[in-house]
C-alpha cells in the first residue's frame, strides 16, 4: 500500500495512528470525562426507566424488592467491568464489544459477535421509535388538540437523528448532556419530594430485604432490569475519539456503573416509600406507565408533572441518538475490517463521523417504523398495537444480544490474558470476569426462558423463540461469514478486531 503527503500517519494519544488521507480513523481528542460519560449515560434513558421499566417490574413481576435488583445488578456489571475496563487499555477499537471477543476468542467469533452487536443495539435504537411516537402523539393532543399517527413524530425523529449522526460527536455530546442533565434533575426533585412526603408506611426500607427478592418473578425480574443499565458497555465504542483511551474508557466505565446502578436504587425505592412497599405492585398496576406521572401530580403538582411529561420525551431523544452513535461506529469497524463493504469504513471529511454507517442506521430505523405503521390497525391504547409491539419486541431483541455479547466478552477477557501469559498477574480480573460471566450466562437463560413474559405474549406463543431467534440467526451468520473469510480471504480474516493497528501494520510492511 503506498502513500502520498495527504496520508501521512500521525500518532494519536494512546498509540493509535491515524491516516488522514484515507480516513480509516475516527478523529481523536473530540470527547473529555465529561463528553464520554454523558454520551454512554444518554443510552441508560432515566426518565424512561423510572416511568417506564420500573412500573412495569412492579406491575408484571410483583417484586417489591426492585431496588435490591439494582444494587444486585450493579455489583455484577461492576465485576464485568474489572476484566473489560483493563481490555480497554489493550484494545482501542470503535468495534468494542467484537474487537474484544476477536482477540480472545480468535476472528470468526469475533465476526459472530459483530453481527450480533449490529443486530442487537440497532433493535435497542429502533425499539425506542415506538414509545417515542406513542408518547409524542399524546403529548400534541393533550395540550395542543391536535390528532396525529404515531409514525409521524417517529419518522421526523428518525431523520433527525440521522442528521445529527453526521455532526461531530463532541456536539452529539453537547445535545445528549443537557437533555440529560434535566432528567436527572427531575428525577431527584421527585426523589427528595416522595422522601419529605411518603406514604403511610413512612420512610420504609423494606424494599431492600432479600426476603422480597422470592417467588418465580425474580428471574424475569432481573431480565427487565439489567435493561436499564445498557449504555455503560458502549463507552469502548468511542475510545479513538478521545485523547487518553487507557484512562478516560476504564474511568467512565466506573463512574457509569456505579452512578447508574445508587441512582435506580433510590428512585425506585423512593417509589415504593412515596406508596409504601405494601402497595407499590397494585398502585403500579393500576397506574402503568402512568405511575410516576400520578405520583408527582399530588406532590408537585400539574405543572411539574407536564414538564415531567415533556422531558420523558427527550430523554427518550438522547437515547435514539446515543444508540444511533453506537450503530454507526459499529458499522464503521467492521467496514474498515471487511465484515461489511469498505463504504462503510470511512469517515465523512466535514466532521470526521462515521456517515456511511449513520445512513444506513438511519434507513433500516425508517424501514421498521414504516413496516410497523402500515401494520397499525388497533387503537394505540392496545397492548397487540403495533406500536407498543415495535418498542417490546426490539427492546427485548436488542437487550438479550448486549447480555450474550457482555457474557461472550467475560470469556473473551480471561482467554485473552491467559493466551498472553498474564494469568498471574490479572489473576483477580480473571475471577472476576468468570464470576460475572457466569451470572450473565443465568440471566441470559432467564431471558429466553421467558421472553413470552417479557414481550407480553401468551403462554405457547411463537413470539417465544421467533424473537430470540433474531439473535441467534446473526450469531450463525456472522460465524458462516468469518468462517467464509478465514478459508478465501485469511488477511481479511486476520484483521477483525485489530481495528486501525491492522493498517498501521500494512503501512509498516509496505514501507
Amino acid at each position: 500500500m503506498t502513500t502520498d503527503s495527504s496520508s501521512t500517519s500521525t500518532a494519536a494519544a494512546g498509540g493509535i495512528n491515524t491516516f488522514k488521507g484515507q480516513e480509516r480513523a475516527l478523529r481523536a481528542d473530540r470527547l473529555g470525562t465529561g463528553g464520554l460519560l454523558l454520551s454512554v449515560l444518554a443510552a441508560t434513558a432515566p426518565l424512561m426507566v423510572v416511568a417506564g421499566v420500573m412500573p412495569t417490574t412492579f406491575a408484571v413481576m410483583g417484586i417489591v424488592g426492585q431496588p435490591l435488583l439494582f444494587v444486585v445488578l450493579g455489583v455484577v456489571l461492576i465485576l464485568f467491568s474489572i476484566g473489560y475496563a483493563e481490555m480497554s487499555r489493550h484494545v482501542h477499537n470503535a468495534g468494542a464489544f467484537y474487537a474484544y471477543i476477536s482477540r480472545g476468542l480468535g476472528g470468526t467469533a469475533g465476526a459472530g459477535a459483530a453481527l450480533v452487536a449490529l443486530v442487537a443495539y440497532n433493535a435497542l435504537q429502533i425499539g425506542i421509535y415506538g414509545i417515542f411516537g406513542f408518547e409524542v402523539s399524546g403529548l400534541l393532543a393533550t395540550y395542543a388538540e391536535v390528532e396525529i399517527a404515531w409514525w409521524i413524530p417517529a419518522l421526523v425523529a428518525a431523520l433527525a437523528v440521522g442528521l445529527l449522526g453526521w455532526l461531530k460527536i463532541d456536539v452529539n455530546a453537547r445535545v445528549l448532556g443537557v437533555l440529560l442533565v434535566i432528567e436527572v434533575l427531575l428525577v431527584v426533585v421527585f426523589d427528595v419530594a416522595a422522601l419529605a412526603e411518603p406514604g403511610k408506611e413512612g420512610l420504609s426500607l423494606h424494599a431492600f430485604n432479600p426476603d422480597t427478592l422470592t417467588g418465580a418473578g425474580v428471574g424475569t425480574a432481573l431480565c427487565f432490569c439489567v435493561a436499564a443499565f445498557l449504555g455503560f458497555e458502549q463507552a469502548p465504542v468511542y475510545a479513538e475519539e478521545t485523547s487518553r483511551p487507557q484512562v478516560l474508557v476504564p474511568r467512565v466505565m466506573f463512574l457509569a456503573v456505579g452512578g447508574v446502578a445508587v441512582f435506580f436504587a433510590l428512585s425506585s425505592w423512593a417509589l415504593t416509600v412515596a406508596t409504601g412497599p405494601s402497595a407499590i405492585v397494585g398502585t403500579a398496576r393500576k397506574q402503568s406507565a402512568g405511575l410516576l406521572f400520578f405520583l408527582t401530580e399530588s406532590r408537585l403538582g400539574g405543572t411539574f408533572t407536564d414538564v415531567l411529561h415533556v422531558l420523558f420525551v427527550t430523554g427518550m431523544f438522547a437515547a435514539l441518538l446515543s444508540f444511533h452513535n453506537v450503530v454507526a461506529r459499529y458499522a464503521f469497524a467492521m467496514g474498515r475490517e471487511g465484515l461489511l463493504p469498505a463504504a462503510f469504513g470511512r469517515t465523512s471529511g466535514t466532521s470526521g463521523a462515521p456517515g456511511t454507517g449513520s445512513l444506513l442506521q438511519t434507513a433500516v430505523a425508517v424501514v421498521v417504523v414504516v413496516a410497523f405503521a402500515v401494520a397499525d390497525d388497533k387503537p394505540a391504547g392496545d397492548p397487540t398495537a403495533p406500536v407498543l409491539q415495535l418498542f417490546t419486541w426490539f427492546g427485548n431483541i436488542g437487550a438479550l444480544g448486549v447480555i450474550v455479547l457482555m457474557a461472550a466478552a467475560s470469556l473473551s477477557v480471561v482467554v485473552f490474558f491467559v493466551r498472553r501469559g498474564a494469568a498471574g498477574a490479572q489473576a483477580w480480573r480473571l475471577v472476576t470476569s468468570a464470576l460475572a460471566g457466569l451470572a450473565l450466562l443465568v440471566i441470559a437463560g432467564y431471558t429466553v426462558k421467558d421472553f413470552e413474559v417479557l414481550v407480553g405474549a401468551g403462554p405457547g406463543s411463537s413470539l417465544s423463540w421467533v424473537l430470540p431467534g433474531v439473535i441467534g440467526l446473526a450469531l450463525a451468520a456472522g460465524l458462516a461469514l468469518g468462517l467464509v473469510l478465514r478459508a478465501r480471504a485469511p488477511e481479511k480474516h486476520a484483521r477483525i478486531g485489530l481495528g486501525n493497528e491492522a493498517f498501521q501494520l500494512e503501512k509498516a510492511a509496505s514501507s
